[in-house]
């Protein structure tokens, strides 16, 4: 696999990993680093694909409540007010946590119902999620 093959492929993994849509980055993260490649670089590709995938999920729950009267919107009112509750109560820093496999896709989409300001948003979730790479890439160094 070509250098740029390599990092488009983790940026893109990474992205559409980070979306509602069920997809990992993580093993090909791991294939990346015993491969060879730059340990930085990939850092870098992994947390900026990933926090811009949250991003996308970001745009989608600022903008898509005007929507929620309609037959096809795929959010009940009782399970929106549901996720809102629960994100008022433990605030915006549990952002850090949006890159949890089970809950942080939807954590970030109900920081845009919410409103969260996007400029704390990405940060936060960009934390977040530069922590979980770097965890993984240091998992995979030897001892």
């Amino acid at each position: 696999m070509g250098e740029a093959t390599g990092y488009l492929g983790l940026f893109t993994s990474s992205f559409l990993a980070a979306t509602l849509l069920p997809f990992y980055s993580e093993v090909l993260l791991a294939g990346l680093v015993k491969a060879g490649f730059d340990t930085l670089a990939l850092l870098l590709v992994a947390t900026a694909g990933n926090t811009l995938g949250a991003a996308a999920n970001w745009v989608l729950g600022r903008y898509c409540e005007h929507y929620k009267d309609r037959r096809w919107f795929p959010f009940k009112e009782k399970s929106l007010g549901h996720a809102q509750r629960w994100f008022n109560r433990f605030g915006v820093w549990s952002l850090l946590l949006a890159w949890l496999p089970i809950g942080g896709d939807a954590l970030t989409f109900v920081a845009g119902l919410m409103r969260v300001p996007f400029g704390l948003f990405f940060l936060l979730t960009g934390i977040g999620k530069a922590a979980r790479y770097a965890v993984v890439i240091l998992a995979m160094q030897p001892f």
